[in-house]
């Protein structure tokens, strides 16, 4: 792997957020390009490879991961494929940032994690890009500055314009909330213990069998309680708040800072439209930070560890969600190896 020169990174997955890091790592990243693209639909990868010079495109991660000019692996593919691809790098010691999931569920989050452990170091990044924006990064120095105290409550607001029609219930937690656990776990530097979900009627805008919105209570091992609202067709742009409800004050992100225009008798700004503008310096800083930590031979960022306390949550959350009690969130002891 270069320690000064170019890193070659083959992208796994070529759909929306694949493509997006594709042009991320070509136009925004320094000390990186994209020099293999993955993806089953061999006609898509051709198209995208044939637009970057010294990039090719293959149909399976393996033909990929052997190939000389790869150093490092960006996974962007569906999650069910993740845990073939992990165990891959891994097996030829490439590092990795994979978007999340890590894995769809607990069991293959711990096959990951005992892999790398079997390793011997770290070779693994999860994407949980909130921890690199900007705001969140001021709300986690503010709360562990002590000058608010200790944080009592957590509240977030998650909303969608709309969601895709192969959306579901499940994937609200899975996909959507995902997020806010680990940035819980992240700002509050502790474990969730229990989730509950609840209902209300739904909006008229939901599609027939999906509960939107739905209210997510997370509770911490220091005894906080964290509520999530999460919408997923609020149909006016994509918002993401919080607040930190503290012994002494509270401090909040994600209202919008302008630019507000006043004209015709009305004043107002502009929404988001979707994740990938709202999150894109996000993005960009997270993967940066990935390629140089790579460079340097260091892994950072969340860890196996962060992707799998996720992925047990999420176990948690989505059997709260169908059966309509608390559930307790099942972990096993954290290993030494991630502390």
């Amino acid at each position: 792997m270069p320690s000064q020169g170019t890193l070659g990174v083959a992208v796994v997955g070529t759909g929306k957020m694949g493509a997006d890091h594709v042009r991320r790592l070509q136009r925004v990243i320094s000390g990186a390009r994209v020099t293999a693209v993955v993806d089953i639909d061999e006609e898509r990868a051709g198209a995208l490879a044939d637009s970057m010079d010294g990039c090719r495109a293959y149909t399976e991660p393996v033909a990929a991961m052997a190939a000389q000019d790869v150093d490092a692996v960006l996974i962007a593919s569906p999650g069910p494929a993740h845990e073939a691809a992990l165990l891959e790098a891994l097996d030829r010691d490439l590092p990795v940032l994979c978007e999340k999931p890590l894995t769809p569920d607990a069991a293959s989050a711990l096959r990951v994690l005992e892999a790398e452990r079997r390793l011997g170091h770290r070779r693994i990044q999860v994407g949980f890009m909130r921890r690199y924006d900007a705001e969140y990064m001021k709300l986690k120095r503010t709360l562990h500055g002590g000058q608010l105290g200790r944080a009592l409550m957590l509240h977030h607001r998650h909303r969608n314009p709309s969601m895709p029609p192969w959306f579901t219930n499940e994937m609200l937690i899975n996909d959507s909330v995902v997020h806010e656990m680990d940035v819980t776990r992240w700002l509050l530097d502790q474990e969730i213990t229990a989730v509950t979900v609840l209902k209300p009627a739904p909006s008229s805008y939901a599609p027939e069998g999906m509960d939107d919105p739905q209210f997510v209570l997370f509770e911490t091992e220091s005894g906080a309680l964290v509520d999530v609202e999460i919408f997923g067709h609020c149909g006016y742009g994509y918002q993401v708040h919080a607040e930190a409800v503290c012994e002494r004050g509270t401090v909040r992100i994600g209202d919008e800072a302008g630019p507000r225009l006043s004209a015709d008798g009305r004043w107002g700004g502009a929404i988001t439209p979707d994740y990938l503008e709202r999150f894109e310096d996000a993005y960009d800083r997270q993967v940066q930070a990935w390629v140089d930590a790579t460079r340097r031979g260091e892994v950072t960022g969340p860890s196996v560890w962060d992707g799998y306390a996720a992925a047990a949550v999420c176990e948690a959350g989505v059997a709260a969600q169908r059966e309509g009690r608390r559930v307790e969130v099942e972990l096993i002891e954290r290993p030494a190896f991630y502390a």
